[in-house]
């Protein structure tokens, strides 16, 4: 099951014990299958766990992946695309919301091309409080090797063009519902 393009759904971030740790009230589905989803969000309503709830601040294309271990947020700022990287269960679609498991590590790039690895200390501190599986651990390892090598490649979704075209693709279906 995945959602339809074209549709908005929302979006939901857990933790490993089974709270929620953030929702996006909507995203615009752009692209569906049953191996990907990709998801435009835009001055999106978000809401934390602790309570703290915002909007966010520019456009950004969000990657869901059905076979991946991790998922990927282009955000579209006037200075260039940084890209966040959770390293996260893969993300599933039940028919409400695409969601996920979001295991705390995170790689943040930048459009000057650096890489910083983030949340190393939250992930050992839930590892232990929230007991990951130890197979978790070899997982998320082999696929923060591969977010690094697709980046290093300049595949999809690490490529600046392949984002442009993306967004253009959603201003386009923006357009043409709002004639609608």
């Amino acid at each position: 099951m995945h959602p339809e393009s074209g549709t908005y759904v929302s979006i939901y971030s857990f933790k490993h014990d089974g709270h929620v740790r953030r929702s996006w009230d909507q995203g615009f589905v752009l692209e569906s299958d049953d191996r990907h989803f990709v998801i435009v969000t835009n001055k999106t309503w978000v809401v934390d766990d602790d309570g703290h709830h915002w909007y966010t601040r520019e456009p950004a294309i969000c990657y869901f992946y059905g076979d991946r271990w991790f998922n990927v947020i282009a955000m579209m700022r006037e200075t260039g695309i940084y890209y966040y990287c959770n390293l996260a269960s893969p993300a599933i679609y039940d028919g409400e919301a695409v969601k996920y498991i979001d295991y705390d590590l995170d790689y943040k790039i930048f459009p000057d091309g650096s890489i910083i690895l983030l949340d190393e200390d939250e992930y050992e501190q839930h590892r232990k409080s929230m007991n990951y599986p130890e197979e978790i651990d070899g997982i998320l390892r082999k696929y923060m090797k591969m977010i690094r090598e697709l980046y290093e490649n300049g595949e999809a979704p690490f490529n600046r063009e392949y984002n442009e075209r993306q967004f253009q693709q959603y201003l386009d279906k923006l357009s043409k519902q709002q004639v609608l």
